[in-house]
C-alpha cells in the first residue's frame, strides 16, 4: 500500500503519535472483552484507525469482506500468546486495532 501519511493531517498526525509496540498478553484482558481487531499487514494500521475514528462503513465493510480487517479469533490469540508476538498497536475506542509486527520493523 502506498504510503498515505500526511504530516499536516492532525487526526493521522494523533493517531500516529498514539501508536505502540506491545506484547500479545499485555491485550489478553481486550481480547477477553471482545475488543481486539487484527488489522492485515498489507492495509496501513493509521489509514485504518482514521476509518474506524471516520466512520468510514464502506471502506471497513470493503476490507472485513475481504478478510484483511476482523476480529481476532482464539486460535490467533492462543498462537500470539505462545510466540510471546509483538504486535502494533492504536485505540479507536472502544477498539483496539492490532497488527502483527513484521520481520523488518525496528523495535524501540
Amino acid at each position: 500500500m502506498p504510503l498515505t501519511f500526511d504530516p499536516t493531517d492532525p487526526l493521522r498526525v494523533k493517531l500516529n503519535a498514539e501508536t505502540a509496540r506491545l506484547h500479545w498478553h499485555e491485550l489478553l484482558r481486550h481480547f477477553a472483552a471482545g475488543l481486539v481487531v487484527l488489522i492485515d499487514d498489507g492495509l496501513d494500521l493509521i489509514e485504518v484507525a482514521v476509518a474506524f475514528t471516520n466512520d468510514d462503513k464502506l471502506s471497513v465493510e470493503k476490507w472485513m469482506l475481504a478478510g484483511q480487517v476482523a476480529k481476532a479469533s482464539d486460535s490467533q490469540a492462543a498462537a500470539w500468546l505462545e510466540n510471546d508476538a509483538r504486535m502494533w498497536t492504536v485505540v479507536v475506542r472502544p477498539w483496539i486495532l492490532v497488527q502483527v509486527r513484521r520481520p523488518g520493523d525496528a523495535v524501540t
